[in-house]
């Protein structure tokens, strides 16, 4: 591994998704990374599934490449110990039990800063690690309708919808990793570590951007607008002869050159400003879903590109992962896995013109790594050692 994190250290001590996530961010971006697993059977989502893939569970596979595995059972002394050795050779830990539970283990922030003055604590809550529901269980899903996701998402009122993906967990993850390197940086001024915080609720809370300020400043309730742009319009997807394409008509100027490609006049009062347009949202639909269903979408995307309207196909991932573009951007990677041999995954969002060609590890076997990384804890491995200054585990 190289890259700009390549002599750091991070110890993953999360389960799941918002903190391994977190950390293989920091793996992506060049980072020694341990994930510490249960015996026996590890981290949660080796078993989730279908689908498998030769025994090993797409899922898991999803969230934890450039790692290394370790098992350790974390109520055993002598397995603690190895963890203690390990933290003291730390630059990050990140964790998401709920609050309480690593005080449980002795493994409480003030104990791990005992440890290592020097060390970032990442802790990653469902609902936060205060307040009257610190203590609810964090998933996903859940997190989405106490958020305010769902009650915006869906074909309209009354018909609530989750995202596709776990965005609770995703969006959690990438503020953790933003709050690492944040507490890293402070450390090159004061020389100490400390505690970072965030949660799914505040991850999803976050991210409401306009609709939260329609909320709170406007005092208007958002609700489900399917794929119309609540503000905006024209703005969303509209049936072809063949499939779906949206639009994004975001300004006057744009509008005018849109209109007469539906046979709509520009200058009609009724759609002359974006304002006029939301207020005769469904007259203008009623001009533009017949105008789209009369072609086919290649056909409709190559009309929008010439007069320099946004636009777009609503792909399947099959297509998506195919995209010549998607490919040229990294955002597949090729892994060697032990198991499955040559497999590909979804690669990371971040490019470094310094760094070209960055190669990426596979999610690792269950205690892959454990024998090589005692080894190394025993023989005094250098504090705070990344790869590049303490050599990988064999």
């Amino acid at each position: 591994m190289t890259g700009p994190l390549r002599d750091l250290l991070v110890v993953d001590l999360a389960r799941v998704l918002s903190g391994p996530f977190a950390a293989m961010l920091l793996g992506d971006l060049g980072a020694r990374v341990v994930k510490v697993e249960r015996p026996g059977d590890g981290d949660d989502t080796r078993s989730w599934g279908p689908p498998f893939v030769r025994g090993q569970s797409t899922y898991f596979m999803s969230i934890n490449r450039n790692k290394e595995s370790l098992e350790l059972d974390l109520k055993d002394p002598g397995d603690i110990e190895v963890l203690h050795e390990l933290l003291r050779r730390a630059d990050v830990v990140i964790e998401n039990f709920r609050p309480g539970v690593m005080e449980r283990l002795g493994l409480g922030h003030r104990a791990l800063l005992a440890l290592n003055p020097a060390l970032v604590i990442v802790s990653i809550t469902g609902f936060g690690h205060d307040g009257p529901e610190s203590s609810r269980s964090g998933y996903d899903q859940i997190v989405q309708g106490e958020a305010g996701i769902m009650s915006m998402t869906g074909n309209g009122p009354g018909e609530p919808v989750k995202v596709g993906v776990p965005i609770g967990d995703v969006q959690a993850g990438m503020f953790a990793a933003l709050g690492a390197l944040a507490g890293l940086h402070e450390r090159t001024r004061t020389g100490k570590g400390g505690v970072v915080r965030t949660s799914l609720l505040a991850a999803l809370v976050s991210t409401h951007v306009f609709q939260g300020t329609r909320q709170l400043l406007a005092g208007e309730t958002p609700e489900p607008s399917g794929n119309r742009h609540p503000t905006v319009v024209p703005y969303g997807a509209y049936d072809c002869r063949d499939g779906m394409i949206q639009i994004a008509v975001g300004s006057d100027g744009l509008w005018r050159r849109f209109a007469p490609l539906v046979g709509v006049d520009p200058d009609d009062p009724r759609f002359a400003s974006n304002a006029d347009r939301a207020a005769f949202r469904e007259e203008l639909d009623a001009l533009i879903v017949p105008a789209f269903a009369t072609e086919y979408t290649d056909v409709w995307l190559a009309r929008l590109a010439e007069a320099g309207i946004p636009a777009g196909e609503i792909k399947p991932l099959d297509r998506v992962y195919a995209s010549e573009q998607v490919r040229s951007q990294g955002l597949v990677v090729q892994v060697e896995h032990p198991e499955i041999g040559v497999v590909p995954l979804p690669g990371p969002a971040l490019r470094f013109d310094s760094f070209p060609g960055l190669r990426h590890r596979p999610p690792p076997l269950l205690g892959e790594h454990s024998s090589a990384l005692r080894r190394w804890l025993a023989t005094g491995g250098e504090a705070g050692a990344g790869p590049d200054r303490a050599g990988e585990p064999a």
